[in-house]
């Protein structure tokens, strides 16, 4: 028996758009939330126009927007800033990714909120955060993949720095954000107040870099970018197999070391005392990575898998995008939905990550068409009448 999901009851404002913000509320709605989506009159979130398109549908903007409610507004003028009050004096939380500075212009900060409503959890994500010298620039998730170190460790060693290939530091702020949200949500149980919290992308990033800068602390030497490989384990990275696949090796202690070895039909390089013990290996990769690229060239990457399972080496292929979603553990694990969508029918998305045993997460409606619940939520949540509503929508505030 499961019983309603963990937020069921918790209304948020969304005011972000594209990635950040939009990852944390469609997280928030998975686990039960009212997600309010507020969107600009016929322009909408920027990811709207976003190629590739599904009928007339950016499969970008559906990515991210499932499981909440549309409503268009212009918040440039009083009458829409009127109506954001309104419904923000009966949420609990506030999300958005303004630059710092514009929310104020828009009297949608959070002063003049909380001043409405005590009780708000105000979530701001930026780029570099809401003070210091670097608060106002603008910020891109390429910008801070770089500034952030996660750029300066990926890589090929004799290349130049790689960008993820996901917008990975936008996907993190988000994350941090949802965790901050639910952390102010039990805090506000325990005191009775919201507060405001402070999200960014670059300090996100930064955080990330744990063990890598934890090495940089012991060391005082700035990493070098490896490629695949790690900088305290050998082996462990990427080998290239006769047929061109690549094949994932995670040798991390000298039990998996003997197994390799024997599968690779190398049983007597554990006992050459320059790769006997983790360490020894470390200091040694130079000589012993190229002994193992040698031998994997020897046979297909599945063969090579299928070998090496057998002993418990932790082996595994890299993935494309649509092997990812054919593999058995992806789908076992319910990670590929298809939801009801009104314009297109049936369309796939990524199933929520967390999972839970008696209050799962939901996906019970598909991403909102642009102000498709406009009229629903000023009547119900904003207390507006049909002419006033007409009226609104003449002067093109919704």
């Amino acid at each position: 028996m499961t019983n309603p999901p963990p937020l069921k009851g918790i209304r948020v404002l969304d005011l972000s758009r594209v990635l950040a913000g939009p990852f944390c509320s469609m997280t928030l709605a998975d686990l039960g939330a009212e997600v309010i989506k507020v969107e600009m009159p016929g322009t909408g979130d920027d990811t709207r126009t976003y190629p590739p398109f599904i009928g007339s549908q950016s499969s970008y903007f559906m990515s991210t927007n499932r499981n909440k409610r549309s409503i268009t507004l212009d918040l440039k003028t009083k009458d829409g800033q009127e109506v954001l009050h309104r419904l923000a004096a009966r949420s609990d939380v506030v999300i958005e990714n303004f630059r710092p500075g514009v929310t104020s212009r828009l009297a949608a900060d959070y002063e003049t909120l909380r001043k409405l409503n005590p009780r708000l959890i105000y979530c701001s994500i930026s780029s570099f955060g809401q003070t210091g010298p670097y608060a106002e620039r603008p910020g891109y998730d390429l910008i801070i993949q770089g500034m952030g170190g996660l750029m300066g460790i990926t890589g090929e060693p004799n290349g130049p720095p790689v960008r993820i290939g996901v917008a990975i530091t936008d996907l993190g702020a988000g994350m941090w954000a949802t965790i901050a949200i639910l952390a102010a949500l039990k805090a506000r149980e325990r005191d009775g107040e919201g507060q405001y919290l402070d999200i960014s992308m670059m300090d996100g990033s930064v955080a990330w870099m744990t063990y890598v800068a934890g090495n940089y602390f012991a060391t005082g030497e700035a990493p070098p970018r490896m490629g695949s490989a790690h900088p305290s384990i050998v082996p462990y990275q990427a080998f290239v197999a006769s047929d061109g696949k690549s094949i994932l090796l995670g040798g991390g202690n000298d039990r998996l070391f003997v197994a390799l070895c024997k599968g690779l039909g190398l049983p007597d390089l554990p006992k050459d005392p320059l790769y006997m013990g983790n360490e020894n290996r470390v200091n040694n990769r130079d000589t012993l990575i190229p002994l193992l690229e040698k031998r994997f060239r020897d046979r297909p990457r599945d063969d090579w898998i299928k070998e090496l399972e057998a002993l418990g080496v932790p082996v595994a292929p890299v993935y494309t995008i649509d092997e990812i979603f054919a593999d058995e553990q992806v789908r076992h694990r319910g990670m590929l939905v298809e939801i009801n969508h009104p314009e297109l029918g049936s369309v796939k998305q990524i199933a929520p990550a967390i999972k839970m045993s008696s209050t799962p997460c939901l996906i019970e409606s598909p991403p909102p068409l642009l102000g498709q619940h406009t009229d629903e939520i000023l009547r119900t949540l904003a207390g507006y009448g049909d002419e006033e509503i007409k009226s609104l929508r003449t002067r093109n505030i919704i």
